[in-house]
């Protein structure tokens, strides 16, 4: 069995996983704001709910920048310098490794495995919160690019030139229009929501190149609603010799982050 941790700016998922990808119950929390109330959290339930299974190895996904089990900066927690992984050591006994990674590169790696065929670059853009990317070669983290956050990318948007998530996130989208994405029903105003989408697009397709995007997060459920717009947006401002790649809706929006772990944990299980 695996136990996988799905962080969120918001909420907090807890799922097992058997080793056939079978998912158990999913268990939802607060995310709470300081990071000692999170470990008391982790503390508390795993042990309760998977105290006596035989567990192989814990993942928990963190949205920020992780490096050796350190998350260095997780911009809508207001974490920093966390030492997620040493806080967790031991949580189901000193033989079960704790692995954590940046929840964007693990919903990436989920999403772009659920392809078939699996995309040689894929770029996985999950727009909740906030903005984060994971980059995916071959069907696993690019290791030059694991560390990339595309959605601090520098653009310009209302004369302006600031972070990507700052407007076009969920969290922007809700403080402009006064409501969720679920609640919004006018055309031009997803058109709007369409362009400020676009922004990092245009910064980051001729950079990158990817053969694919993903969108996911809870604005990415709602692609139906600015797909047409956003395409046609980047497909008259990107440089003509750079095409529009193909862009597609994530199969499992809300999901990703934790398949994400799963995959994840086989990797690290068998290096």
């Amino acid at each position: 069995m695996l136990v996988t941790v799905d962080t969120g700016g918001t909420k907090t998922l807890i799922a097992s996983f058997t080793e056939d990808g079978k998912i158990g119950e999913i268990f939802r929390f607060p995310t709470p704001p300081k990071e000692v109330d999170y470990i008391t959290l982790l503390r508390t339930v795993i042990p309760e709910k998977y105290g006596k299974e035989d567990v192989e190895a814990v993942v928990v996904a963190i949205p920020g920048t992780i490096k050796n089990g350190v998350a260095l900066w997780c911009n809508n927690l207001h974490w920093k310098n966390f030492h997620v992984q040493a806080a967790l050591a031991g949580i189901l006994g000193p033989k079960v490794p704790v692995l954590i990674e940046n929840d964007a590169n693990l919903a990436g790696l989920a999403e772009t495995r659920s392809l078939k065929p699996i995309p040689g670059f894929s770029l996985y853009v999950t727009i909740s919160t906030g903005i984060g990317t994971g980059i995916i070669t071959g069907g696993t983290l690019d290791a030059g690019l694991r560390y990339s956050e595309g959605g601090r990318s520098l653009v310009e948007y209302d004369g302006v030139v600031r972070e990507w998530e700052s407007f076009a996130s969920g969290k922007a989208i809700y403080n402009t229009y006064g409501r969720y994405a679920k609640d919004i029903k006018s055309k031009r105003a997803w058109a709007q929501i369409a362009d400020r989408i676009s922004r990092g697009f245009l910064a980051l397709i001729p950079v990158l190149q990817p053969d694919i995007i993903i969108i996911g997060g809870s604005i990415g459920t709602y692609f139906p609603m600015y797909k047409e717009k956003l395409i046609g947006i980047l497909k008259e401002n990107l440089p003509e010799h750079i095409p529009v790649p193909k862009i597609v809706e994530a199969k499992h929006p809300e999901q990703a982050v934790i398949y994400g772990c799963y995959y994840y944990a086989l990797d690290s299980l068998k290096d």
